[in-house]
């Protein structure tokens, strides 16, 4: 029995997870399922957007499900996701962006997966103004070697474990040379303890060029927090949208995983949310659980449902009466 943190989220957040926790209790794996509460449902029900009772929850499960919530502006976490990633250090953000046949795009048998640093960076949230007016702001970006060594060899042995065959470091030491420049002096040296893997630079401007000029020379991504957030949206958009991606992330003793896209308030309770982003980072969870075989098998019923483009939702197939049960039902029957 694995025991998991789900928190359903705002907007679509609970019909999406919803969809995705019958799939996986369908497959056989045996999960209890702890409730919590994050964002802005959390916000109405305890007055705050982050309680105490998610957080002991998490310190009991150590892994969490988790649908997309909706950041309360000016009270406290200026995201929870990040609050999250920093309270339990789950430093590697991992996105994969993979083509399907069934999706039509402007490019085919693209197989990106975005390693970023989630930890540090601009993102730390060290900003405060230099003025009393108000009028100059200052945000300073921590680039520290513990941090950068831990996920750039977590890059590295992700490639290894999983067959690939190259490591990009996406940097701007060019311009940044000690904060880039460490990370990517850190990014050689890792490397050379790699000899089987090939290893690539590339400045992450003349990268988000390539991205689009021939998105198949990518394997591996590995950058600092920023940039891992602007590519791995970019890699999103190579294989039809965020609606398709999955995240994780990774600690040394905890994870979550979830949907990267927003809580789309305008559709809620429409049932046209596309589940298949939280449904494939379930699948992402199972991996990590070791239940490898029930991960392959919702794998491959959404891949069949998706690729056979009858019974998904609108935004993947205009011509669809189809809505986030109706495809959720549909994976379930493919996976019989």
């Amino acid at each position: 029995m694995h025991n998991v943190t789900l928190i359903k989220g705002d907007g679509i957040g609970p019909s999406i997870i919803d969809e995705a926790v019958k799939i996986i209790d369908a497959s056989g794996v045996k999960i209890h399922w702890e409730e919590a509460y994050a964002g802005m449902a959390a916000f109405e029900k305890f007055g705050t957007p982050l309680p105490d009772e998610t957080l002991a929850s998490f310190d009991r499960t150590r892994l969490a499900f988790k649908g997309p919530l909706t950041t309360v502006v000016g009270t406290g976490f200026r995201s929870i996701n990040v609050a999250l990633r920093q309270k339990y250090e789950l430093y590697a953000n991992v996105r994969p962006a993979k083509s399907w046949p069934g999706i039509k795009t402007r490019y085919e048998d693209v197989d990106i997966v975005i390693v970023r640093e989630n930890t540090e960076g601009l993102y730390c949230g060290l900003e405060h103004y230099l003025t009393p007016k108000k009028d100059i702001a200052e945000s300073l970006a921590v680039v520290t070697r513990v941090a950068s060594e831990r996920i750039i060899d977590y890059a590295f042995k992700y490639a290894r474990d999983n067959n690939r065959q190259k490591v990009t470091v996406c940097h701007k030491a060019n311009i940044l040379k000690y904060t880039q420049g460490l990370f990517l002096d850190i990014a050689r040296e890792t490397a050379a303890r790699y000899p089987d893997i090939q290893f690539d630079e590339k400045i992450v401007d003349a990268a988000c060029m390539h991205m689009v000029m021939n998105p198949q020379q990518f394997d591996v991504v590995v950058t600092t927090n920023m940039f891992g957030d602007i590519l791995s949206d970019l890699t999103a958009g190579l294989v039809g949208g965020l609606g398709l991606i999955p995240g994780a992330n990774i600690g040394a003793d905890a994870a979550l995983f979830e949907a990267v896209h927003g809580s789309a308030p305008d559709i809620t309770g429409k049932n046209l949310a596309n589940p298949i982003a939280v449904i494939m980072a379930g699948v992402m969870m199972l991996n990590h659980l070791g239940e490898t075989q029930a991960a392959a098998r919702i794998k491959n019923a959404v891949e069949k449902v998706v690729n056979e483009g009858k019974f998904v939702t609108q935004d993947l197939n205009p011509q669809s009466k189809c809505g986030t049960t109706e495809m959720g039902n549909a994976i379930l029957d493919a996976m019989r």
